[in-house]
Formats: structure tokens, C-alpha cells, sequence
């Protein structure tokens, strides 16, 4: 199987080399760069499938980097490794085009299962020629370019909100992904009135999978959702 080829911007040194030698172990190409100046050029020549950039750089930051990268390649999936954690940063975040933040300090296990999960959710999404193309999820097929969610015969359509928030779910399959990036990536803001709407939808989707007993959404008090698919 060809490697994955991850192009990988960090100014840690110690940090880099471990989170370099982690991705190497895992069947991925990686190109390390730790000057936001030069990332641009490395672009260019190495071509990614994916990009996980720090925010805070040398010379130019992860934001305006992911911005450029999206006017040239727009469905590359761009993941967030920062140790900012304010609102306004993960809006910034999602803004400038990035499909995930994760925050420092984070698990290799969660980094490469968040990588993996992003990669097969943008390939189904980006596959215009194939909207057939699914994501497997334990008995169910989930078509991102369809919105619709199938079990054997049975097929339901979800409207884009409810697909947004599966999509989410899917990148961050069993780990925990905070209550705050979802209202900030699906509405915009955290507010009171979109966290109400987040509770009406996660009870759909949990509606919606109970046909198979081996998927969960499981609320993590004042941090957000476990997404399981035993």
C-alpha cells in the first residue's frame, strides 16, 4: 500500500521528531518544515494528501498557511496542532479552512486515528465522479455527497447540519471531541441558542444509529462526545 504523504509544520524540534517518527512507523510519507516561509515551496514540490500544521510559526503563521494552501489545492484536508485553545483561535482555525484542531499536548493515537478518519471522510466527499462512494459505520454507510445514512434497504436522508455533525463525530471516531469546536465548525458560534440546536441534533443522530447497539454518542459532562463504533 503507497505511503500517505503528510506534510507536517512544527518549530518544536523535540516535539517534530517524535510526531515525525510516530507517522513514519504508520505508512506515512512525511515532510517536516519549521519555517512558515519556506512551507509554500515544500508545498509545491512534495504535493500532500494531507497537511497538519502548527499555528504559531517563524515568519508566518499556520492560519494564512492554510489559506494559501486552500486557494490552491481546496479539498486537501488541513488538520490544526496548537496550543491555543481560546474561542476566537478555533474559529480562526475553521475559518482559514482547516478541517480539525487538535490541542497540545495530544496523543500520537488520537493524532493518526483523527488523520485517518479525515482522509477517508474527504476522499468520499471530494469523489464528484463516484457519489456513491461511502463511509462504513459499524452496520450503517454514511454518503457525505448524498446526505444520506443506509442500513440494508433502509435510507434516510439527513439534512446538512445533521450531516456536518456526523462528519465531525467521524473524524474524532473514539475520541473526545469538545462541545465548543462543534457549535464553532457547524453554527459559527458557541452561544446559548446553538448550544440548545447541538442537543436537538445529537439526539437525532442517536436516534438515527440505535439500530445498531455497537455505535454510541456518549456525553462527556462539561467536555462534549464520545463517538464509539465498537
Amino acid at each position: 500500500m503507497q505511503n500517505i504523504k503528510l506534510l507536517y509544520v512544527e518549530d518544536e524540534p523535540f516535539l517534530g521528531k517524535i510526531v515525525r517518527e510516530s507517522l513514519e512507523s504508520r505508512s506515512f510519507e512525511v515532510c517536516m518544515v519549521a519555517d512558515g516561509d519556506k512551507v509554500m515551496a515544500v508545498f509545491e514540490q512534495f504535493q500532500p494528501d494531507i497537511c497538519v500544521l502548527d499555528v504559531m510559526l517563524p515568519n508566518r503563521d499556520g492560519f494564512s498557511l492554510a489559506e494559501e494552501i486552500r486557494r490552491k489545492k481546496s479539498d486537501l484536508p488541513i488538520v490544526f496542532v496548537t496550543a491555543k485553545n481560546q474561542t476566537e483561535d478555533v474559529l480562526q482555525g475553521f475559518s482559514a479552512g482547516g478541517n480539525d484542531y487538535l490541542r497540545k499536548p495530544f496523543s500520537m493515537e488520537e493524532l493518526i486515528a483523527r488523520l485517518h478518519n479525515l482522509l477517508a471522510l474527504t476522499r468520499g466527499k471530494t469523489a464528484a465522479a463516484n457519489p456513491n462512494d461511502a463511509v462504513v459505520i459499524g452496520k450503517f454507510e454514511f454518503f457525505p455527497l448524498k446526505y444520506e445514512l443506509r442500513m440494508g434497504d433502509s435510507v434516510r436522508k439527513l439534512s446538512a447540519r445533521e450531516a456536518d455533525l456526523l462528519k465531525i463525530l467521524l473524524e474524532s471516531r473514539n475520541f473526545t471531541v469538545a462541545r465548543k469546536d462543534i457549535l464553532i465548525k457547524v453554527w459559527g458560534d458557541d452561544n446559548f441558542f446553538n448550544s440548545r440546536n447541538l442537543d436537538v441534533y445529537i439526539t437525532k443522530l442517536r436516534d438515527y444509529l440505535s439500530a445498531d447497539p455497537a455505535i454510541e454518542i456518549i456525553t462527556i459532562k462539561g467536555v462534549g462526545y464520545h463517538f464509539v463504533v465498537g
